[in-house]
């Protein structure tokens, strides 16, 4: 018997979907399929220097909670940390830190709402 590559094609895709326990390509948003994480800030960060500045922007609809890091160049220069900041929905925030001499690392973290 003869079977049609369409079909057959198929059928090995519904099989490897069963054996990884993932849900076939046809799954809509009501088959029990994983909720997607909410979304964070989009986060731009500029150093200049010893002055770090961070530009973020929530374009999604849960709140997100924003907070500046620095780690400075220098071992005797405590590492700053701004605090943090809600970023509504469609809102912009801006948030600075400097070190006395230098920035190794700037970087920024999210919690949600």
């Amino acid at each position: 018997m003869r079977v049609p590559v369409r079909r057959t094609a198929a059928l090995l895709l519904l099989a490897g979907a069963a054996l990884t326990g993932a849900p076939p390509a046809s799954a809509g948003p009501g088959t029990g399929a994983a909720p997607e994480p909410p979304r964070e800030a989009e986060c731009h960060t500029r150093v200049e220097g010893s002055h770090a500045t961070a530009h973020c922007f929530n374009g999604n609809a849960a709140l997100d909670r924003v907070q500046l890091h620095l780690e400075c160049a220098r071992w005797w220069d405590p590492g700053m940390d701004t605090a943090p900041v809600a970023v509504g929905p469609a809102r912009h925030v801006s948030l600075t830190q400097r070190c006395w001499l230098g920035i190794r690392h700037a970087w920024v973290t999210h919690t949600p709402g």
